[in-house]
């Protein structure tokens, strides 16, 4: 390394030091309810593994919280075993790395150097509101994701949409976090528990990466089959199916030795073991298909799953590079031309290391942790929310609550009035399942929540850092298409290339059917050559053409928002640990990005990202 070099590189060094200490450090403030109801034995703050009243559902010593929260705040592992006061009767879960948002890091910003803003409060309209759709969910997630569809035909789902219009936040115009909703400013069935992104209210509920593979023309493989091609391996897209009803937790024994913290997944299968899956299957696999099966697929996933698959998918798909560097990546137009004869010429460099697939596909997964680590901050050391399995026992139990802590002031009981409707169908489905009306949250899974706090959600926060690096790489404006009968996302450029070569180009979407056995793509349009220089898209005159034609920004986006509020439809998160924790994993792998660009002192690191807000971000200069 020459003296030059070496100075260079220590320049670029400091140039990323400087960048870093140059962000604004936020606030990190709570909604105030930890120390609201303090003299409630914190009951609106995330307390599973302590030990609990069997009559209230609430901590039996406000000093064992006190201690946990102590063990938080010293940010050493080792206090969790000698200081903080655990039921020990049965073989224990742990808390999941509660101390993860004290360390340091060299790329990106600081862990806690992001943040979220306050968790909605007990007592205000959207945590009800938040609390109606964990509910709805639950009811709804045996039914099957065709449904989810402007004319889907479901009166559940009909039903359900209603009853969430007609409460107070929705009522109010979804203030501080919207939803996605039609003209109207209302939920239908196109609209309702598709998050807030571009493109997440386009075509099906499920983005096509959550559904199809790569075509593999040697080995007679289509995308609709569903592999994804992993160098010499593939990875299948289809999940187990888990039986239907099958709920968890929906009696108050089995939800209290769950908060206690007691390992109960052995129980079903082998008693000798430390765990089991958490959830009863059919020893079938298939495409997702419901709600069931969403949840199945964020039980058990590594959290860059999803994502690399997308990756993987849009490599095998040849699909363009953004446009500030496709060039440099080797797959651009062609800007270069021949001197002597001024036709464009055949790049002779291409990406790889830089540009290219191994550059992607390293950062994809690397932004993961990244995430991980600041989500871990705001869930243990800010806001310590409790899980909608627990604000339902709250529900199940008003009474007994308010009339042992009056500072409560009647909040849950409002609560309880105010969600009524569903709160009876709950108790409904609760009697017929497990043999107890009660109000509690009926769970995907035996165990319920992992062991950490709802607020942000981890799943959400990996989605938005993971999905923002994939926006930054590629075309976002590319389609979804079916060139010759084989799908995939394409630039306009390309599929006026293949137009004009005559190929054919359809625009559609790809849905499960016959239960998730197989894929069918629903056509909704062509692209025509017009004057032999022009692409053309024409509809078919169908009713409903609000899928045509996807973009990759918008099937991003919904994977985001699949990966996240699947997590909702297993009853373990809310709305807002969606919404919230998306954008602090962007502001993350945006901060990455902003360092990767001062490395670049030749060929310059230019992209464009589009933001889950609709906004576009620009990283790097020229």
């Amino acid at each position: 390394m020459t003296d030059q070099r070496k100075l260079t590189a220590q320049r670029v060094r400091e140039d990323a030091n400087a960048l870093a200490a140059g962000r604004i450090h936020p606030r990190h403030q709570a909604n105030g309810d930890e120390q609201r109801y303090e003299s409630a034995n914190y009951a609106m703050s995330f307390t599973k593994g302590l030990d609990h009243n069997t009559t209230t559902g609430l901590i039996e010593q406000s000093g064992d919280f006190e201690a946990f929260r102590s063990a938080i705040d010293n940010g050493f592992a080792e206090d969790f075993t000698r200081h903080v006061a655990v039921p020990r009767a049965e073989p224990r879960r742990k808390w999941e790395a509660p101390t993860a948002g004290t360390v340091y890091e060299l790329q990106g910003p600081d862990p806690q150097a992001v943040t979220i803003p306050p968790a909605p409060a007990l007592c205000s309209d959207e945590l009800t509101f938040e609390m109606a759709e964990v509910y709805e969910l639950a009811l709804l997630r045996d039914l099957p994701f065709n449904a989810f569809v402007a004319g889907g035909g479901s009166a559940a789902l009909a039903d359900s949409t209603a009853r969430l219009n007609s409460l107070a936040y929705a009522q109010d115009g979804f203030n501080r976090r919207p939803r996605t909703t039609n003209s109207s400013n209302q939920l239908d069935a196109q609209t309702v528990f598709r998050g807030s992104s571009p493109g997440v209210d386009q075509g099906p509920y499920l983005s096509q990466f959550m559904l199809i593979g790569n075509a593999s023309p040697s080995e007679g493989i289509t995308p609709e089959q569903g592999f994804i091609n992993f160098g010499a391996q593939r990875i299948d897209q289809r999940v187990l199916e888990a039986r239907q009803q099958d709920d968890y937790m929906m009696k108050w024994d089995d939800w209290h030795r769950v908060q206690q913290g007691y390992e109960v997944r052995a129980d079903r299968f082998d008693p000798c073991k430390s765990s089991g899956p958490g959830q009863a299957f059919t020893g079938q696999r298939r495409f997702i298909h419901t709600p069931r099966d969403l949840a199945t697929y964020v039980h058990v996933d590594a959290l860059y799953q999803a994502y690399l698959n997308a990756c993987l998918l849009l490599l095998g798909n040849g699909t363009a590079f953004d446009p500030g560097f496709d060039l440099l990546s080797g797959g651009g137009e062609g800007l270069l031309h021949d001197p002597a004869g001024g036709q464009k010429v055949p790049l002779n460099a291409g990406g790889f290391a830089l540009w290219g697939g191994p550059h992607v596909l390293s950062l994809v997964t690397e932004v993961a942790t990244r995430g991980l680590k600041a989500v871990r901050y705001q869930k243990f050391n800010n806001h310590l929310r409790l899980r909608p399995e627990a604000l339902a026992a709250r529900i199940e139990k008003a009474q007994e609550i308010e009339s042992r802590f009056p500072t409560i002031c009647g909040c849950f009981s409002e609560m309880a009035s105010d969600l009524q409707q569903v709160v009876d169908l709950i108790r409904n489905h609760n009697q017929s399942l497990a043999g107890e009306a009660t109000a509690l949250l009926p769970m995907a899974f035996a165990e319920g929540s992992p062991m950490h706090p709802a607020y942000g959600a981890g799943h959400a926060t990996v989605a938005g850092a993971c999905v923002t690096i994939l926006k930054a790489f590629f075309n976002t404006s590319a389609l979804f298409v079916k060139i010759n009968d084989v799908a995939g996302f394409h630039s306009k450029q390309h599929i006026l290339a293949r137009l004009k070569c005559g190929d054919s180009v359809e625009a559609g979407a790809y849905q499960e059917t016959d239960c998730g056995k197989r894929l069918e793509f629903e056509r909704c349009g062509s692209f025509h050559l017009i004057e032999g220089k022009y692409a053309t898209f024409k509809p078919d005159g169908k009713t409903n053409q609000s899928c045509c034609p996807l973009t990759l920004e918008g099937e991003l986006n919904k994977l985001a928002a699949n990966i996240s509020i699947g997590r909702n439809m297993a009853g373990v998160h809310y709305f807002s640990d969606y919404y919230d924790s998306l954008r602090m994993g962007e502001e993350i792998a945006i901060g990455i990005l902003e360092e990767q660009a001062l490395c670049y002192k030749t060929d310059p690191f230019v992209l464009s990202v589009p933001t889950f807000d609709g906004d576009v971000r620009r990283i790097g200069q020229r």
